[in-house]
């Protein structure tokens, strides 16, 4: 224990919650990343689910993690290794180990930490510490569990409820150690818990006693560390998750364009928060629907979308298989859907917590025919929010089916979100069919962006058949005919060329880079910090990160060939780069690919794009 406690002014700092899946790493994580962003600090998370269903307690592979990076400003990943590592058993420390700095205070419950705790663990030796090479002067070892216990002991709850606040317990601890207002977490607990007070209550004394152990003991710990907030932006902020605002994007572009919100979908992780949140907003006009597979909930919000609502069906890549004939449904018949696919690692039932890049191709090409569609990526979990909103705003206005792409990592993770103002965001004008071509329209007429005029079912005069057989471009029956066919596939394709996208931002040295660094969707935080690393030391880089991926920015093929060399990293085998030589003629970039169902190490990153300069 040290004699004088220091308060040490950093810039940034990572903190990891680990323990058994049923200690409560998430929400102690999710409160402490958000009382850091009403204070005003750039936050990046990054939960880490066990792939099991329920895996045994105590296990390797039963172990759960939260990681949180937060800085004085702006914060563009979760942060490769932390400062500040939470294991509440044997587990989460050998699991999580490898997740900390060299430097880093760990913080154990050392009552999780016997003799079976260490066998499930695969420990050899009762000197756990000494086995994995852990200075103990770096530890505070504390016995939580019965402190816990010694916290409650007059609250009248069983034991069972009590060990439930064993998470409380080691968030007291990391807010002391970051000088965090013990209010703003109250605060939190009593509203999540407003309607069970007493459970709140246990759990803001069993904070206080985390906090007051850090505070009368110093832990053993070197440091308290002090983040200030720089740039602050005057306004409304709350820590979303990317599903949350997600479902508030769609909710906002509803609202823009006067219409209900339909939401038709079948669970499945990490989609299924989505459709949660979404059912809890039926004053908001919205309407949720839980299919009874993906097909259906599919099918249902075309159905929906005919009947003149915003549609939205959500899954994620095994479902996006299985919606592949519905959409190609809302492709012929020229209808507004947007499809939302929560990617995650595959094939089949894969990496059901995990994260991936990849169903890019999937989205592009996975339908049969012809059957072009818009496809937008998500580049962060607060650009979820207006990129669902572009997305329904697209399918709207240009009458097509849209593909969202989010990932579970920024889908699950959470940033400081800055409420918009809503009468800001731009209008949403569906091209509803002109009063003056009553008598004299027919279903596949088209307006001068070359999308089809929607006609909302209960307008008199505008009676109409829509299906999924080929229909006559001048009448909408019916046809087989070779040339209409043709004509309709090229129309079709052409509807979707004419969409005007933002053009393609270069960042970082824009006009001399020696390397462009190009990505889409989730990478671009880890990405972006890639670059500043490498600009950091002296060197010529650039970045380009697609948010559009169909149809492409105008200037991509002048910004791809404008650098020496190029590199293209995504969570995949190469599908974004595949797609980009397609696109553009001679292109021929590098490639860094990784398939491991985690984010991009930025240290990784730096050697590998510095090995091409």
């Amino acid at each position: 224990m040290t004699d004088k406690l220091e308060i040490k002014d950093v810039a940034d700092v990572v903190v990891r919650f680990s323990g058994d899946s049923g200690d409560g790493m998430q929400l102690a994580g999710n409160i402490f990343s958000t009382v850091s962003a009403t204070v005003g600090n750039g936050i990046s998370t990054f939960p880490d689910y066990p792939a099991d269903i329920r895996a045994p307690q105590g296990s390797l592979t039963g172990v759960s993690g939260f990681q949180v990076h937060i800085g004085e400003g702006s914060v563009y990943t979760p942060g490769d290794e932390c400062d500040v590592l939470v294991a509440m058993n044997a587990a989460a420390l050998k699991t999580q180990y490898r997740y900390a700095k060299p430097q880093a205070t760990i913080i154990i419950d050392t009552d999780s930490f016997g003799p079976k705790d260490l066998e499930k663990a695969q420990f050899k030796t009762e000197d756990y510490l000494g086995e994995m090479g852990i200075d103990p002067d770096r530890v505070i070892a504390c016995p939580i569990t019965q402190m816990v216990k010694d916290a409650l002991a007059d609250s009248g709850m069983d034991n069972k409820a009590m060990l439930k606040c064993r998470n409380m317990f080691a968030l007291g601890l990391v807010c002391w150690l970051f000088s965090r207002d013990l209010n703003l977490v109250a605060n939190f607990l009593r509203e999540k818990f407003a309607k069970k007070p007493a459970i709140a209550e246990a759990n803001i004394k069993v904070i206080q006693a985390g906090y007051d152990y850090g505070h009368n003991t110093h832990s053993s710990a070197t440091n308290v560390y002090r983040i200030e907030t720089k740039n602050k932006v005057p306004g409304r902020y709350m820590d979303i998750t990317g599903n949350k605002a997600t479902a508030y994007g769609f909710i906002a572009a509803a609202e823009q364009a006067g219409l209900k919100l339909y939401l038709g979908s079948y669970p499945i992780t990490p989609a299924t928060d989505v459709l949660h949140e979404l059912s809890k907003h039926k004053s908001l006009g919205v309407t949720t629907v839980q299919c009874e597979d993906e097909i259906a909930g599919c099918a249902s919000a075309v159905g929906a979308s005919f009947g003149g609502a915003l549609a939205v069906t959500s899954t994620s890549g095994p479902g996006l298989c299985l919606k592949s004939e519905a959409v190609n449904l809302a492709v012929i018949m020229e209808l507004p859907l947007v499809v939302l696919d929560v990617q995650r690692g595959g094939p089949a039932t894969g990496l059901p917590t995990k994260s991936e890049q990849t169903d890019l191709l999937q989205a592009l090409f996975g339908r049969n025919g012809e059957s072009p569609l818009p496809v937008i990526a998500a580049i962060s979990p607060t650009d979820c929010f207006y990129a669902a909103f572009e997305a329904s705003k697209m399918a709207l206005e240009h009458m097509t089916p849209v593909i969202l792409l989010t990932d579970a990592y920024i889908a699950n993770g959470s940033g400081a979100f800055k409420l918009p103002d809503l009468k800001a965001m731009p209008a949403i004008v569906p091209p509803y069919v002109p009063e003056e071509l009553k008598g004299t329209w027919t279903p596949y007429m088209r307006n001068e962006s070359g999308s089809r005029y929607w006609a909302v079912p209960g307008r008199e005069g505008f009676e109409h058949i829509l299906g999924g057989l080929e229909k006559d471009d001048k009448t909408g029956a019916i046809s087989t005919n070779p040339e209409n066919h043709d004509l309709m596939t090229r129309k079709r394709q052409q509807k979707i060329d004419n969409i005007e996208v933002p053009d393609l931002e270069v960042i970082g040295d824009a006009d001399d880079a020696e390397l462009l660094i190009v990505g889409f969707g989730s990478t671009y935080g880890h990405l972006r910090a890639a670059m500043d690393e490498l600009r950091a030391k002296g060197k010529k880089v650039a970045q380009a990160h697609f948010k559009y991926i169909n149809p492409l920015p105008k200037n991509t093929a002048e910004v791809l060939k404008r650098y020496p060399k190029v590199v293209v990293a995504e969570q995949n085998m190469g599908q974004m780069a595949a797609w980009l030589r397609m696109k553009v003629d001679g292109f021929a970039p590098a490639q860094f690919n990784q398939v491991k169902g985690q984010p991009f190490i930025v240290n990784e990153l730096v050697k590998a794009f510095e090995s091409l300069i």
